[in-house]
């Protein structure tokens, strides 16, 4: 399994990209997006995912470790093969396809060309609970965000405390906390543990 390449991007057109590994030109499949990023005569870092067919293999590249595993999710559901599932994220980001499935929308997925509304409900139905919305999204959605407020949220989250019990947690902690403390992550980080109190890591 080639699950990354890393090398010279030696062409881009449309959704094809070449990067040159060890002196050998690879093919990646890309999205519209991620392809705009790429730059011919730079080095690129492409995570993979290598579809093995009876007459065929095919390279498939994202710029981030998110889109890896939407896209493997999107496979699993049955009508949608690795072609349909780069549409869906040629038009959809990770989370807006994560928030899509939460709140049942299979509306977003009929937007993608090759998917129709059987396949669309059938994407919202077979993963339904798993992928969740990223906390940083939901908290630049408000007012209050900043940088600071959305790395903390994310580190509290990322030691097992449930998003809801974190954001409060936060808020309690940028209520008490000086200007210099609001604008540094580490001291936020610090007043939120404590108003978490001696709960442990990880308890719901």
């Amino acid at each position: 399994m080639i699950s990354s390449v890393r090398g010279t991007v030696l062409a881009v057109q449309g959704s094809t990209a070449v990067i040159e590994v060890g002196g050998v030109g690879l093919a990646v499949q890309v999205t519209p997006r991620h392809g705009l990023t790429l730059r011919v005569g730079s080095e690129a870092t492409v995570r993979t995912a290598l579809i093995v067919r009876e007459d065929d293999l095919s390279l498939f590249g994202f710029a981030e470790a998110d889109e890896l595993v939407v896209f493997d999710l999107l496979r699993s559901v049955t009508g949608v093969g690795p072609r349909s599932a780069m549409g869906v994220l040629a038009v959809l980001d990770p989370d807006q396809i994560a928030r899509a499935i939460a709140s049942e929308d299979d509306a977003a997925f009929r937007k993608v060309s090759g998917i129709g509304p059987k396949t669309a409900k059938l994407i919202v139905v077979s993963l339904a609970g798993k992928l969740a919305v990223s906390p940083v999204a939901r908290a630049e959605a408000t007012p209050e965000a900043t940088p600071v407020r959305d790395s903390v949220l994310s580190a509290l989250v990322g030691l097992g405390w449930p998003e809801r019990t974190a954001l409060v947690a936060v808020d309690d902690a940028l209520a008490s906390a000086t200007g210099l403390e609001r604008e540094t992550m580490p001291s936020l980080l610090r007043l939120a543990l404590a108003a978490l109190g001696p709960q442990q890591v990880g308890s719901k």
